[in-house]
């Protein structure tokens, strides 16, 4: 019996093609297969079942056998050839053939995306720097507030005073692009909280001034970025009719305000709970800080081609992410769907950042060997099982899922491999005073 022959070729760094050649006689045993198969199911008038003559099922069936064999015989030899080579297949194949003919060896070609063969570089000895960032009495007034935030009231205006910027209003307002109205750019009765930075810029800001009652136009200018391209850039304007204001009133923070809490007795203590949260605010800042500094240089460091496949996929992951906040957020779930959709192409440089990052990681711990034991899946369950306060096995089972455990496994090798070369990076510590804008 002949043997099947199999060429694999690199087409690119992210794309192979593997050519076969199928003897005959591995052909013929599959057609009469399928022809066998057929015969036990065909219902052809003056012929029982499982009795009807081969020549018979060929007048009737032979496309449709032929057609069979073919991506039986494909299906067979294609995922043989990649588990025999060790080679993994990103994309559905692109299948090239052209039939079979009697007495002939079949040929076809196989041509998919795969992850990019690469000698990773530059991690070693990384010269970068790590800011550690000391809490000032000032970030701790910021958290402070933030708290009382939390507790604001809405309070009906006393006197007729104009809305200011803190304020809450409840407005219309229907928008027109040269001269023309759009249903999407109009509203009855809207809550705002002016200064929260809902709306496009400038729209906010024109509100303050304007008294219960009143009616405005507002000339609006959208950001050349706006997902809704045919507003992108252009000048719009809206009338505006205020028809209720509401002011902020924000608790004191004394004595009193510690009642809204069980877990304090004193000021002293709420203020302490709250220097230690930022303290450990500062220190996850100041780690992902360095991370993304690592991450930017060796980036810089390796060039490689990224498989549109993953790149694909970690788009469409981010867009069933903004959708689902957006959902989250109060939006119905068609307009979140659309609008998310709308923002593919915005996503794809962040993706591409995503997937380099994932691409070049997993080569590092392979040429470095950094693997994962089932001890350390273990441990890593065992803190999140103290940390959420939830029983071990209770969260061990929902990881015993092929998929979910995979994708921890995943995750925690990059968590190695990124400590790896944290360790190996020469890193200077510099102090940095208060928190700015850090984290916002």
């Amino acid at each position: 019996m002949s043997e099947v022959a199999i060429k694999v070729e690199e087409i690119s760094m992210i794309k192979k093609k593997i050519s076969f050649d199928i003897p005959w006689n591995e052909v013929k045993e599959e057609l009469d297969a399928v022809y066998r198969d057929i015969g036990k199911k065909a219902k052809i008038k003056g012929f029982r079942p499982g009795k009807v003559p081969r020549n018979v099922l060929e007048s009737n069936f032979k496309d449709h056998a032929e057609e069979e064999t073919i991506t039986n015989i494909i299906n067979k030899h294609y995922w043989q050839a990649l588990d025999d080579k060790g080679i993994m297949s990103l994309s559905k194949p692109d299948i090239t053939q052209e039939g079979f003919k009697e007495n002939t060896n079949f040929t076809f070609t196989a041509s998919f995306e795969t992850e990019p063969d690469f000698e990773p570089k530059g991690y070693n000895g990384i010269e970068v720097e790590k800011e550690n960032i000391k809490i000032t009495e000032s970030d701790l007034d910021n958290r402070l507030n933030e708290i009382r935030q939390m507790f604001a009231t809405m309070e009906e205006i006393k006197d007729d005073r104009a809305a200011i910027m803190g304020d809450y209003v409840t407005i219309d307002f229907a928008g027109t692009l040269d001269g023309v109205s759009h249903d999407d750019l109009k509203a009855d009765n809207y809550f705002l909280e002016l200064g929260s930075k809902r709306f496009i810029p400038g729209f906010e800001e024109q509100i303050p001034g304007m008294k219960n009652g009143e009616t405005l136009d507002i000339k609006v200018k959208f950001p050349e970025d706006y997902h809704e391209k045919k507003f992108a850039g252009k000048d719009v304007i809206f009338t505006v009719t205020i028809k209720d204001i509401k002011e902020k009133k924000l608790p004191e923070i004394d004595e009193n305000f510690i009642k809204n809490f069980d877990k304090y007795n004193s000021l002293d203590e709420l203020k302490n709970d709250a220097r230690k949260a930022l303290e450990q605010d500062c220190e996850r800042i100041t780690e992902t800080n360095l991370q993304n500094k690592i991450m930017e240089i060796i980036l810089k460091e390796n060039d490689f081609e990224l498989p549109p496949s993953l790149v694909e996929k970690q788009i469409f992951y981010m867009m069933a992410d903004t959708q689902k906040r957006m959902t989250s957020a109060g939006m119905d779930e068609t307009g979140a769907m659309e609008l998310s959709f709308k923002m593919h192409d915005k996503f794809k440089e962040d993706a591409q950042k995503v997937v380099k990052s994932f691409l070049l990681l997993k080569k590092i711990a392979q040429k470095e060997a950094i693997g994962l034991e089932e001890a350390d899946l273990d441990k890593h369950i065992m803190e999140l099982a103290e940390k959420h306060g939830r029983d071990y096995e209770q969260i061990r089972t929902a990881f015993e899922k092929e998929e979910r455990k995979e994708n921890l496994r995943t995750e925690l090798i990059q968590k190695k491999t990124f400590d790896f070369i944290e360790q190996k990076a020469n890193i200077k510590v510099v102090e940095k005073i208060g928190m700015a804008v850090e984290g916002k």
